[in-house]
């Protein structure tokens, strides 16, 4: 049996995730070592990550130690890697996904709805921001970066009367007190690929592949190639207003998009069926790019000193 190496980010839920697929590959009978490695993303706290602008912030030291051979795989959140993998790397798996959706989490309201007029919203995701805005134009929204438990306990401690944050972070924490509404994705898009994780690999490593595909979800692999696919017809990343949601309806995929003004006073949406994954995703965003969304995402980068990249 094969000695895998994997490498992975050290946040809790990285090693969560690295841990899972250690686990799934041991009982394959596979000897597995976990390498904890800090990325760019890591080392900046301080920063909204909209302000960064650094391309593959939570994913380029780990690209350079599985182009070193430091490691065989990367476990990566998927809405993390650039539409456009390095050259030299593939995508071996995207597993069954998790609730795509966000939450909001909250100690004393039960939903957006009921919060009060100029209530404080943690988040550091424009895609959320201008959601939110879109609905209440009142929220006062504020900075919010760190790990899971982090912005839970800056919620607590009562900095916050609310957070926003992934639903599938929390389900595979187990840390779900707190969320008191899963957020519909026609109030909230969801960012790209949101709760699936990918397995990359060398793609000059046909053996790693072929113990891996095991892990590769049909249905999971369809959804996020479409997202990704409009996210990459519009040239932007996870930390700008759009928004995709894929999901299989009859047969046939049905996606839906937004792009917004970060500060919530315009939001394009479109929603498109259709077969081919790619091709519904590249045809969302060139809808979405003829009626303004060109405009909008051209004053969100302008707003930057750096623009950020894919994503």
């Amino acid at each position: 049996m094969a000695r895998l190496r994997i490498g992975s980010r050290g946040s809790q839920l990285a090693l969560w995730q690295a841990n899972h697929f250690s686990a799934l590959l041991h009982a394959r009978g596979h000897e597995v070592e976990i390498e904890i490695i800090k990325t760019t993303g890591d080392k900046i706290t301080d920063v909204a990550l909209a302000k960064v602008g650094t391309k593959g912030m939570f994913t380029k030291e780990i690209d350079e130690a599985l182009a070193e051979g430091r490691v065989d795989l990367a476990v990566h959140s998927l809405k993390d890697l650039p539409t456009a993998v390095s050259a030299g790397f593939e995508i071996a798996a995207i597993t069954q996904r998790e609730n795509p959706r966000d939450v909001f989490c909250s100690r004393k309201y039960k939903s957006i709805d009921e919060l009060p007029h100029g209530a404080r919203i943690g988040t550091s995701s424009l895609r959320r921001q201008a959601q939110l805005k879109a609905v209440r134009p009142d929220l006062e929204i504020h900075p919010l970066r760190g790990n899971v438990d982090t912005r839970l306990r800056k919620l607590e401690a009562g900095e916050y009367d609310a957070v926003i944050l992934a639903a599938a972070g929390l389900n595979r924490l187990g840390k779900t007190e707190l969320v008191r509404q899963v957020i519909s994705a026609e109030i909230m898009c969801p960012a790209a690929g949101q709760g699936a994780l990918a397995i990359e690999i060398r793609a000059d490593d046909p053996g790693t592949r072929q113990l891996l595909a095991f892990l590769d979800d049909t249905t999971a692999r369809a959804t996020t190639t479409c997202e990704r696919a409009l996210l990459n017809k519009l040239g932007g990343g996870c930390q700008v207003p759009i928004g995709a949601f894929a999901e299989v309806r009859d047969g046939q995929l049905h996606l839906d998009a937004i792009v917004a003004r970060p500060d919530g006073t315009k939001l394009l949406r479109e929603s498109q069926d259709g077969s081919d994954p790619v091709r519904l995703g590249e045809a969302v965003g060139e809808a979405l790019l003829r009626r303004g969304g060109d405009a909008i995402l051209e004053e969100v980068y302008g707003l930057h000193v750096v623009a950020p990249e894919q994503p």
